[in-house]
């Protein structure tokens, strides 16, 4: 199966629960860099700026955006593999951006991880299935029943028992992405942050590992932040898909809703620039100008106003908030699109600050 040609059906083929997993507040995260021994001259790179969302129990919260918008550094965030300024993190409950020593160690059994390139996050001295096992037994799993263990979860992500003992440059790169999920299940987590976790892949093998991650979402009742600069691949497997740019999520919707009839300009040049075989689905087009603004030079105002074409003073002058624009739907823009088909003017309701 192609992953671009079935782009305009939804993978997930289960609501998720209302209840609320994971909740985001006003997440901060900033470096500096650059500067002398004194730090003098350093900048400030705004990496994820007051950023708030939220994540359903059995849900998958698809986020895109250009290189360099946030993505990963928010992913890292999440599961607390880099500290942040400022913010709140609860996850069932708890906030566990406060969460320190043994309570931050337990808290990460239930938020796991599957990154991009399967070769470099597995360790290449170490056999699959120790590397597998090597959580279950930090965790308090007695060594005789790792095995079987591992031989289960390489059941459930479709790897043969007789991998169990190759190296990782034994394997191919589905396979090995397949060890990194069988990893990341091993504790039985209820929340996993995929970043960029089938961009490394051929088209075939991506929607293999698609396919098993959707499989597994309803057999063990998983949320994904699936993180992806792919709009295919984040179209077919996420219920809703939030939009980041230098920083801050600058729309938010259903899926099927952001896709047919996204309202931020941004969100609209993104669409754009990924092609359609469907004459359907052609429109007149907006084309995002200029490069991304470095993150330590944010513009006033709008962020987005430097390669945006309605941008008008306002814009320049007032960070516009993340606001409902439909049901289910919010974005942070003075002038939303509320019709694809003529997304070249601004609204000419009186725009709201």
């Amino acid at each position: 199966m192609s992953i671009v040609d079935g782009a305009h059906t939804r993978m997930t083929d289960a609501e998720p629960s209302r209840s609320e997993l994971l909740t985001v507040r006003n997440l901060t995260k900033h470096y500096r860099v650059g500067g002398n021994i004194f730090g003098r001259g350093a900048k400030t790179v705004r990496a994820v700026d007051d950023v708030s969302f939220t994540i359903g129990r059995g849900e998958t919260l698809g986020l895109v955006g250009e290189s360099g918008c946030g993505k990963s550094t928010l992913g890292r965030s999440l599961l607390r593999l880099v500290p942040i300024e400022g913010g709140r993190i609860e996850f069932e409950g708890t906030d566990t951006a406060k969460l320190k020593g043994e309570e931050l160690r337990q808290m990460r059994k239930h938020m796991q991880a599957v990154f991009q390139n399967p070769l470099g996050s597995l360790d290449p001295r170490m056999t699959v299935g120790a590397t597998v096992g090597e959580p279950l037994t930090q965790f308090g799993l007695p060594r005789r029943d790792v095995r079987q263990r591992v031989e289960q979860l390489f059941d459930m992500v479709g790897l043969d028992h007789a991998k169990i003992d190759a190296y990782p440059r034994h394997l191919s790169g589905g396979q090995r992405q397949r060890v990194g999920i069988a990893r990341a299940i091993g504790l039985d987590p209820r929340l996993i942050v995929a970043d960029e976790a089938v961009s490394a892949l051929d088209v075939s093998v991506q929607a293999q590992i698609i396919n098993l991650l959707v499989r597994l979402q309803r057999e063990l009742e998983l949320s994904y932040l699936f993180i992806s600069h792919d709009l295919a691949v984040v179209r077919h497997i996420s219920h809703r898909v939030g939009v980041m740019y230098l920083g801050r999520i600058v729309e938010i919707a259903d899926s099927e809703t952001l896709f047919a009839t996204p309202a931020h300009p941004y969100t609209r040049a993104l669409l754009d620039s990924a092609q359609t075989p469907d004459p359907s689905q052609r429109r007149e087009q907006i084309m995002l100008s200029g490069d991304l603004p470095s993150p330590t030079n944010v513009p006033s105002g709008c962020r987005f106003r430097t390669r945006c074409p309605l941008a008008q003073q306002i814009c320049a002058e007032i960070e516009p908030p993340l606001r409902e624009i439909r049901p289910a739907q919010r974005a942070a823009c003075h002038f939303p699109l509320t019709d694809i088909t003529s997304a070249n003017k601004p609204q000419e309701t009186e725009p709201r600050a």
